[in-house]
């Protein structure tokens, strides 16, 4: 049994991955109903938290039947961080998870994400207060390193883990590969395998089937799997993962009918959650994967990403369950 402190996450677990503008409360509704086990929040600015900023607030959001859920904060400066870290304590997740893997400029340039890879004591220091702070179990999420020349995986976490952190996910990228070539999970395994770390080590990065996510566990023998961008509209992933793992065999994939109804289920939670300009236009990202496949899907696709009324979302929605029907599915 996989633990994170005292709570129980199963033998292996499947995490999704927090993702800037994805990983809101209505597509982590759609991926725990497919079988997700743990959700963890798009990353939350501590900036923008401290200073009360209605985008980042939004995001401390959580629901009961997401649990257990982590909520992700990143940041450089050391009171922000633990200022923050009381906001997220009052949210009530079950987890408190540090970003120090995010490779995108604006935020490494100010020391954060991935940018604190560069100062492995600050990211010591920053995340021991954390852990004093909070009742939460802390986690990271990281990466190898900041480029290949500088990989240290090992010691970092054997140094999160002396000062409390309770388990560390690892994408297997440098912060300076960005998302190109592919995620060396060599690294990750040799962190797992390490005699001195005794903590969960979840690996992240490049898991987009279930072949490849039972062959990655067996080879890397890591505690669980972290999944991202394989999950961007199509949060069958989960249950197809799992399906193959229990039987070693392919689950069918989903009808055009469910294809349509979890769409519609998504769609229709984002117009609630947030405003409707931008549930429309956040929801684009998803509708080439929900409709991944069909012959002559294209022209809806574009449709539906021009679309700028919920009603005409909706319509073609509809549309897609009637005209492709009997569509095959080339899968």
């Amino acid at each position: 049994m996989i633990k994170i402190g005292n709570i129980e996450l199963g033998e292996f677990p499947l995490l999704l991955a927090p993702m800037e503008d994805v990983s809101d409360p209505p597509f982590r509704a759609v991926c725990k109903a497919q079988g997700a086990d743990v959700l963890y929040t798009e990353f939350i600015s501590v900036e923008g938290l401290i200073r009360d900023a209605e985008k980042s607030v939004q995001k401390l959001d959580i629901y009961d039947y997401e649990r257990p859920i982590g909520i992700q904060i990143f940041g450089a400066n050391l009171d922000s961080m633990l200022r923050a870290t009381e906001m997220v304590e009052e949210a009530q997740p079950e987890i408190l998870d540090i970003n120090f893997g995010c490779p995108v400029k604006k935020v490494t340039c100010k020391g954060a994400g991935a940018g604190i890879l560069k100062d492995i004591p600050k990211m010591q220091q920053l995340s021991a207060e954390i852990v004093k702070r909070t009742h939460l179990p802390v986690t990271v999420k990281t990466r190898l390193g900041w480029d290949h020349s500088t990989i240290q995986i090992v010691e970092v976490v054997k140094r999160l883990q002396d000062v409390g952190v309770q388990a560390v996910s690892i994408h297997g990228r440098t912060r300076k590969q960005m998302y190109t070539g592919e995620a060396d999970w060599s690294y990750i395994a040799e962190v797992k395998n390490h005699p001195d770390i005794h903590i969960p080590i979840f690996g992240n990065g490049d898991i987009d089937s279930p072949q490849k996510a039972k062959l990655y566990r067996e080879k890397y023998g890591v505690d669980g799997i972290m999944i991202g961008r394989a999950a961007i509209g199509y949060p069958w992933i989960f249950r197809e993962v799992k399906h193959y793992f229990e039987t070693g065999e392919l689950l069918e994939p989903p009808t055009l009918e469910e294809r349509v109804a979890v769409c519609k289920k998504h769609f229709s939670f984002a117009l609630e959650w947030k405003n409707q300009k931008l549930a429309i236009f956040e929801m684009r990202r998803h509708y080439a994967q929900y409709f991944k496949g069909l012959r002559g899907i294209k022209p809806y696709r574009a449709k539906l990403v021009q679309a700028p009324h919920p009603e005409e979302v909706y319509d073609l929605l509809d549309e897609i369950e009637v005209n492709f029907k009997e569509a095959e599915l080339q899968i």
